[in-house]
């Protein structure tokens, strides 16, 4: 075991005894020294014998494998972290490909349908609509002043599973722990916030065990006015928090965005992060099909955010290869729930326009596959199964190596699965999934998918920007989160099949990132801190390690 250190983010209030024991972030259990135990009144409180950090993961991580489901894995997991948030980030991150599944994508979206019946104490902030005049007041009730990341959402399109209200504060919950576990940035920093503006889920407001309020959604004046003064209010209670929105509803995301990235530090990942860690996966197969992304056609299922986010992003980094942005905007096509999005369509939302291009009206995405010959589809639509096999074995027929990105979460709705993809393109497919996918063998060959997912490169992000105190978060840096990752993948990852690291080196992966990320705000005059003289070490040194501290 590590020798215990001491740690910047003791209170000087040091709490004792039993309240020592209900702080996630001091408690250490049974591995509580004699000495501490003398020290800090908690003699009598716990077994005698004095236990090793590993002998306490090795505890959890026998019973978290006893568990009858995933849904009860994670239920355990959470308790832990309720309980002592170290040997949660140590188990974690010691398994890291077996327990991110469990405390993210895919079962936190089933975590969240069931979180007001699985509900088991409060973590983060509940700041309603009722709080309207009085956010200052929920904030400042928050235990830790130096909050550096904020994750909130309204819980209106909770990943592809719609609107949760209240129960998607799961989601935040799980994104600050993917921040911590894959990028070292320290929990006691760390804030997540719904925002409960109500639901317009039905069952939900009839459901007597909702932990929300009762009542439709606001809108209009009055939710823009509660947005206005939560962001007001955690400027001044938590100046140098980065702010990101997760998981508001298409007609909210876009223009918060574009409300405020000029204003606070913030991003939306949902439209800012899906585009980075999809760019990244397509720099890595241009190593497989030859050619740069000019010399590509990319068609989308869906229109929303996450789409529209990865098209924009892919442009801008068309522009690098010479291509005006018209032009590259001309060689990303969308389908949507009534079709081709085509500039003769009258019923398009502002964020479709800049992609409505000139053609027939095409009423199914294998029409607008045939008719437009694209040499990528890229599935952000939420609905299961849509790439049919008439679908990808049309892309096989166009293409020598057909990309196929299914990226909607979770495992549930993603538009098709990785056995689908190989076995219908005879193994040639490039694929990559927002979910995890097991291992498929096809022809005698094993390929393993790539998982295209965010917290490859919110967490880097996150870090970076934290590290040298950027003001604002840029598409630059998304731009340069992407070619970091791509750059990370081996030629031993692409002969897997696999576009992505593997998960196991995801804290070096956010490294990279993070300096990445703090190269930009330094060229862009985003930050007065002094430039370290080597920012990879810089960033590593200051990363979170849930080795416990010692307290004597």
């Amino acid at each position: 075991m590590p020798e215990k250190q001491p740690s910047p983010h003791l209170p000087s209030d040091l709490p004792t005894g039993i309240e020592l024991l209900h702080n996630p972030i001091l408690n250490q259990g049974t591995a509580f020294t004699e000495a501490e135990r003398q020290l800090l009144g908690l003699c009598g409180l716990l077994p005698p014998r004095v236990n090793t950090q590993e002998i306490q993961a090795q505890r959890v991580v026998t019973n978290f494998r006893k568990k009858p489901n995933d849904l009860e894995k994670y239920i355990y997991l959470i308790d832990l972290e309720d309980r002592n948030e170290n040997l949660f980030y140590r188990v974690v991150m010691d398994n890291i490909e077996e327990m991110m599944p469990i405390i993210y994508t895919p079962t936190v979206g089933q975590a969240c349908v069931e979180y007001s019946h699985i509900f088991r104490r409060p973590r983060g902030l509940y700041i309603s609509a009722n709080d309207r005049g009085n956010i200052d007041r929920c904030l400042q009730n928050w235990p830790y002043e130096d909050v550096r990341m904020i994750v909130v959402t309204d819980g209106e399109r909770i990943l592809g599973l719609g609107d949760l209200g209240a129960a998607g504060m799961g989601i935040p919950v799980g994104k600050l722990s993917l921040y911590t576990a894959c990028a070292g940035i320290h929990p006691a920093t760390t804030l997540p916030i719904t925002l409960d503006v109500g639901t317009n889920n039905e069952e939900l407001l009839n459901d007597p065990q909702y932990i929300g309020l009762q009542q439709k959604r606001v809108t209009g004046d009055a939710y823009d006015e509660l947005i206005e003064e939560f962001v007001t209010e955690v400027h001044k209670c938590f100046p140098r928090a980065v702010i990101q929105f997760e998981d508001f509803a298409n007609h909210n995301a876009f223009r918060l965005l574009k409300e405020y990235r000029d204003r606070i530090c913030t991003f939306n990942d949902d439209i800012q992060g899906t585009a980075s860690v999809t760019l990244a996966g397509l720099y890595a197969s241009l190593r497989l099909t030859g050619g740069k992304l000019k010399d590509h056609r990319f068609l989308f299922l869906g229109a929303g955010e996450a789409g529209i986010g990865i098209a924009d992003l892919i442009v801008s980094a068309m522009k690098e290869e010479g291509v005006s942005a018209k032009k590259g905007r001309e060689k990303c096509w969308f389908v949507d729930s009534r079709g081709l999005v085509v500039n003769s369509r009258r019923d398009l939302a502002e964020h479709k326009l800049p992609y409505a291009h000139e053609h027939e009206q095409m009423a199914t995405l294998l029409e607008a596959v045939q008719a437009l010959k694209p040499t990528a589809i890229i599935g952000v639509s939420g609905q299961p199964q849509t790439f049919t096999q008439e679908v990808v074995e049309e892309m096989a027929h166009l293409n020598e190596r057909p990309i196929v990105f299914a990226l909607s979460n979770p495992t549930s709705k993603a538009e098709c699965t990785a056995e689908q993809a190989y076995t219908w393109t005879k193994g040639q497919a490039i694929f990559a999934s927002g979910s995890p996918f097991d291992p498929v063998t096809y022809d005698g060959r094993t390929y393993v998918p790539g998982q295209g997912n965010n917290s490859y490169i919110f967490p880097g992000v996150g870090l970076g920007v934290i590290t040298v105190a950027s003001r604002r978060v840029t598409d630059s840096m998304f731009m340069a989160a992407a070619k970091a990752l791509s750059q990370q993948v081996t030629e031993e990852d692409l002969e897997l099949g696999r576009i992505y690291p593997p998960l196991t080196k995801i804290r070096a992966v956010s490294a990279n990132i993070a300096a990445a990320v703090a190269e930009v705000a330094y060229s862009e005059g985003l930050t007065d801190e002094p430039r370290p003289y080597n920012m990879l070490a810089h960033v590593k040194d200051l990363m979170y390690h849930p080795d416990y501290i010692s307290f004597v």
